[in-house]
């Protein structure tokens, strides 16, 4: 038995680029199984890369499922390479398809698999903001490779997601190990230094969101948020500025200029009344921000797929993990320090002087944020 059954150990990736490499590697010597989940899947340089690797290990007799949201990865639904994989031996779904007859359906648009999920061997996972496409392997992510218990948590969610596809029908996860232990206001046992939550689009099946509110909540020292997207709810948003009026040093890290202009102003347009209360905000200009970290306190943070936003913490199906390991913690406030060096602080006496029209186009996209 490999020692990493045993113990947790992590390793962290900061760019694309870094992360595919590991996961091909670990992929190329899977001897069991690979389970790769992604709302991504591009057939480019990358994707074609993954998708030979795949086959090779499919016709050598490892198990290899691929799970792609189909609206995210929809020029590969349905296409030759997806066909070529499957007859290689690889089982490939495709989650939530929009059909003709099901535009109508706002099913069809909100709840996709927004997850980015690798299993190898049951014993090696991946988890993180890093889809499979060319175009990102430039931009500053996160995602972590972690060896060890918890692994099992990422194969079991992964088990479950796979079998919703493959019925078609909707269900209710499994309530995260960690549930008991939230509600007697511990966020995680000694003993247990990592947790695998998902999200999912029912009230009560929003580990990730209710977790991130209560961490919140109970922060005594730092709140170190970093996000491509920030359009919170009103609760996440007043969770923040308590926060910040108790004394909490509370900082968010965003992009000077991400994927999605009209997402920018949305994001921007809640600065005034995150500034106001006291929460330092960075614009990141290095490159393309796609990372989902969060650092609280010295002992608890977590790294995943979720942005700060209504659509993934309210609509979307997410997947995050969430460390207290003090090591763990640490690195990623490392992280977010040496990021501040590469952003530009958002002063409150500079943005009240914003121009007329930025406070226009800001205010336009207000009657849209519940569904960004």
């Amino acid at each position: 038995m490999p020692e990493s059954i045993r113990t947790n150990q992590w390793e962290f990736f900061l760019y694309a680029r870094d992360a595919w490499e590991s996961m091909l590697a670990d992929c190329r010597n899977a001897q069991v199984s690979i389970d790769l989940e992604q709302y991504i899947f591009a057939y480019d340089a990358i994707g074609k890369q993954f998708a030979d690797v795949l086959e090779q290990r499919a016709l050598a007799g490892v198990r290899v499922r691929l799970l792609c949201d189909a609206a995210g990865s929809s020029p590969f639904l349905d296409s030759i390479h997806a066909k070529r994989l499957a007859a290689s031996g690889a089982e490939v779904l495709f989650f939530n398809p929009i059909k003709p007859w099901r535009i109508n359906n706002y099913s069809s648009w909100f709840f996709r698999d927004h997850r980015k999920v690798l299993v190898v061997d049951s014993y090696i996972g991946y988890i993180g903001g890093v889809g499979i496409h060319q175009r990102m392997e430039r931009w500053r992510d996160t995602q972590v490779r972690i060896a060890g218990p918890v692994v099992h948590e990422l194969e079991h969610a992964f088990d479950q997601m796979w079998d919703r596809t493959r019925e078609g029908k909707y269900f209710r996860f499994s309530k995260p190990s960690l549930d008991a232990e939230l509600q007697q206001g511990r966020p995680f046992s000694a003993a247990k230094h990592f947790h695998f939550l998902t999200n999912s689009p029912r009230f009560h099946q929003r580990f990730i969101y209710h977790s991130l509110i209560d961490a919140i909540r109970n922060a005594q020292s730092r709140v170190y948020l970093t996000t491509p997207y920030f359009i919170p709810d009103l609760r996440l948003v007043r969770a923040l500025r308590l926060a910040a009026r108790r004394g909490v040093d509370v900082r968010l890290i965003v992009p000077d200029v991400s994927d999605h202009p009209f997402v920018d102003r949305a994001t921007q347009s809640y600065f005034w009344i995150m500034l106001k209360t006291g929460v330092r905000i960075y614009l990141y200009r290095d490159h393309i921000l796609h990372a989902k970290t969060v650092v609280i306190d010295d002992d608890w943070a977590s790294v995943g797929s979720a942005n700060l936003d209504n659509l993934s913490l309210l609509f979307n199906y997410e997947a995050t993990l969430v460390g207290t390991n003090r090591a763990f913690v640490d690195q990623l406030r490392e992280h977010f320090m040496e990021d501040i060096t590469q952003s530009h602080e958002v002063m409150f006496s500079a943005w009240k002087r914003r121009s007329l029209v930025r406070k226009i186009l800001e205010t336009a996209t207000w009657p849209l944020h519940k569904f960004l």
